[in-house]
């Protein structure tokens, strides 16, 4: 029995410093819900806990990207609703005026309606704006590009075709009438005529197939001009060459057409060919506005999403100077042509809309599947760091037996030594 060395309590005291540090552990992970709280509690768990808490984050904010991209298309798709809606009204007062029970003051009024809808839909494209940032009126920074109108028949029997592209001509298009033989009757601006040997100077319905070219020349030209200017066919000149082109008269001279708006020409029927070749009116419009989502955690390129928006004022749209009234005695043939106009524009108009509907249907989906994998990422993660609650209160209430048990037995081996003092007696 010795007094300068307990053992016994020197034990006792250990295990009790052991059981203290444990429980104190067990205590932080209950106080805090973490069973990683430092890296020393599990160096390789804290190491793929940050590596999955960032790509947890990092597809969080990816699906908020997304759904901020929902919204923003949202807006601009809106936009062009009301758009569609405007171009739905133009073309049914179009309708209207190339009936020919309207009077020139009925077309007018059609026409004042149709003024007010322009101004509106630049109006819409000049506005609109998400966060700042306009929607419909293309490229920020001011970058233009060049856009070729659509062509249009102007209702003629025949077929169109395009000049072959591999000259690099995408401006050029051909219209070939059927044919036009004596004594057969063509429709050409809503008028009957009799194609004859020789033009009737008399009937003014009998043409030569020559002049049938003409007349359907100068509609072509009305057609394929409307929305961009306007004319009627006084102000047309035709040339003598064995290619006869189709000027404006500008200040009583006739001039070349601007480079804006289409040109006509005939070719000489004489030499075999039956053919008018149309060069279409081009304008200088915006560059579409262009813009990434980034719906992802990584750097990676493909979670870029690109969204492209085109301008659409009426200068985008070939109908900014949309006439359904025309000249005096027009009687609904302009009307009738700014019917085809519109169909172009509504159908530009659709076209953006649905490519603004597909890319809203792509972003849900990247939502969807971003949510999903945070919750899977998450739910991996929290099984490294998060503390397991029962497991560790079975942990706690075994250390607090532990410690009660260590310091009884801590008093126990202290008072062993009273022994001594028996022995001294």
């Amino acid at each position: 029995m010795v007094v300068q060395h307990n053992m016994q309590a020197m034990n006792s005291n250990r295990m009790l410093g052991v059981t203290t540090s444990s429980q104190g552990k067990t205590t932080e992970k209950l106080s805090s819900g973490y069973k990683i709280n430092r890296a020393a509690d599990d160096a390789a768990g804290l190491a793929i806990s940050e590596k999955m808490r960032k790509q947890a984050r990092g597809l969080e904010r990816g699906s908020m990207n997304a759904q901020d991209g929902v919204s923003c298309v949202q807006t601009a798709e809106g936009a062009l609703n009301e758009v569609h809606a405007m171009l739905q009204r133009m073309n049914e007062l179009a309708v209207q005026a190339a009936n020919g029970t309207n009077s020139e003051s009925d077309r007018q009024a059609i026409q004042n309606e149709v003024d007010q809808l322009l101004e509106e839909m630049d109006r819409v494209s000049e506005t609109t704006k998400f966060n700042e940032t306009m929607l419909l009126k293309g490229d920020p920074t001011g970058a233009t590009r060049r856009i070729y109108m659509k062509p249009y028949t102007a209702g003629l029997a025949g077929r169109l075709e395009q000049n072959n592209p591999a000259n690099n001509q995408p401006y050029i298009y051909y219209f070939y009438p059927d044919e036009l033989y004596e004594g057969k009757e063509v429709n050409i601006g809503g008028d009957l005529y009799t194609i004859a040997a020789t033009s009737d100077p008399n009937n003014p319905s009998i043409v030569s197939r020559h002049d049938a070219m003409k007349k359907m020349g100068i509609e072509l030209m009305r057609a394929n001009n409307i929305g961009i200017c306007t004319y009627d066919t006084s102000d047309v000149d035709i040339g003598t060459s064995s290619r006869q082109d189709l000027k404006f008269y500008d200040s009583g001279q006739p001039t070349s057409p601007t480079s804006s708006a289409a040109h006509v020409y005939i070719t000489d029927e004489t030499q075999g060919n039956e053919e008018i070749g149309i060069w279409l009116g081009t304008r200088t419009v915006p560059k579409e506005l262009t813009f990434n989502l980034h719906a992802g955690a990584d750097a990676a390129l493909n979670n870029k999403i690109c969204v492209a928006i085109q301008s659409f004022d009426t200068v985008t749209l070939g109908i900014e100077q949309l006439d359904l009234v025309g000249k005096t005695g027009d009687n609904g043939k302009t009307a009738t042509y700014a019917i085809d106009a519109i169909a172009n524009a509504l159908q530009q108009v659709s076209d953006q809309r649905a490519e603004l509907g597909a890319i809203q249907n792509r972003l849900e989906h990247s939502i969807a599947n971003l949510d999903n994998v945070v919750e899977n990422t998450t739910a991996a993660e929290s099984r490294i760091r998060d503390t397991d609650m029962a497991e560790a209160m079975v942990e706690y209430s075994k250390n607090n037996i532990l410690a009660q048990a260590g310091q009884s037995m801590l008093a126990q081996a202290n008072s062993s030594a009273e022994g001594v003092m028996a022995l001294l007696q």
